[in-house]
């Protein structure tokens, strides 16, 4: 399944819609932080790696503005700690 992420930055959101469902990565930009707060999947399409998609979507965007990355939402706190490769992006 190819799954299309689009950015929003008004919204402060990365968003995919699969199957008809809105899937989104929210976030709030703050002194050159992203500030991760909510990752939303519709429930009939979890453990398809969507989220997955979505947060790295988002960490790609950090990397490539220089931005660092603070994850309140627990979803990307999880994900970070699972892709070491991340952790530079920590404030």
């Amino acid at each position: 399944m190819t799954i299309t992420v689009e950015h929003d930055p008004q919204r402060g959101r990365f968003h995919a819609t699969v199957q008809g469902q809105l899937c989104v990565c929210d976030y709030r930009l703050r002194d050159g932080v992203m500030v991760m707060t909510h990752t939303e999947v519709a429930p009939e399409l979890e453990g398809r790696g969507i989220a997955a998609v979505l947060v790295r979507a988002a960490l790609d965007h950090a990397t490539t503005h220089g931005l660092k990355v603070r994850p309140l939402c627990s979803y990307v706190t999880s994900y970070m700690r699972r892709h070491p490769e991340t952790q530079s992006l920590l404030p």
